[in-house]
């Protein structure tokens, strides 16, 4: 009966699709599931190029580079992996491509200095929270350049498996796949990344 009241005043009732079927809607040419498939990864594609490149506006580039890239490929994806390893793989792609061009410019610096110290960028927000606690707000001030440091000197490929695994909490074997390698070659890259952020970070707390 409900579905003769839904017939009889033209509702449209659409099952809500799973993931392989929007991507196999988008493969077909459907944009509204794209514009669905977009919407259920952009704020984590976001935040891992944040992440990645510390930079606001280089993310943001990263962000719509990445989403051409599933736009105009999505119809070679044969479903050998999840959507997310695949989708993962083109962004951190695209960030080490990135990071190579900053490394040999030399333009990478996050941390900037100002009249009272350096300054991570990418901690205004922490900064923001700490307000009202001066003694917090310098200390934040003061880990946030160490942390940007720290992550300097990574590789591009040391600080994807590090951000992957202690931000995005992934396995080993995802960032493997991600990476296009093993679990054991992702562990032993997150084991230099570690090692290194230990360095270079000492006793800081």
């Amino acid at each position: 009966m409900a579905q003769q009241s839904a017939a009889a005043v033209g509702v449209k009732v659409a099952p809500r699709l799973d993931e392989a079927e929007l991507i196999r809607a988008v493969q077909r040419g459907d944009q509204d599931a794209f514009e669905v498939l977009v919407r259920s990864y952009d704020q984590s594609v976001l935040g891992l190029a944040m992440n990645l490149l510390r930079s606001v506006e280089d993310a943001r580039d990263v962000y719509q580079e990445a989403f051409m890239r599933v736009y105009k490929n999505i119809h070679s994806f044969r479903f050998d992996c999840s959507f997310h390893t695949w989708l993962y793989r083109i962004v951190t792609n695209i960030c080490f491509d990135l990071l190579r061009k900053r490394k040999i410019r030399k333009e990478e610096q996050p941390v900037v200095e100002t009249e009272e110290g350096p300054v991570d960028r990418t901690y205004s927000v922490e900064e923001e929270r700490a307000e009202g606690d001066p003694e917090r707000k310098l200390h934040v001030r003061q880990l946030g350049a160490r942390i940007g440091a720290a992550l300097l000197s990574l590789t591009p490929r040391e600080r994807t498996v590090f951000e992957l695994r202690h931000y995005q909490g992934m396995r080993l074997k995802t960032i493997g796949d991600i990476l296009g390698t093993s679990e054991e070659a992702a562990k032993n890259c997150l084991f230099r990344a570690t090692q290194k952020m230990r360095m270079e970070l000492g006793d800081f707390t």
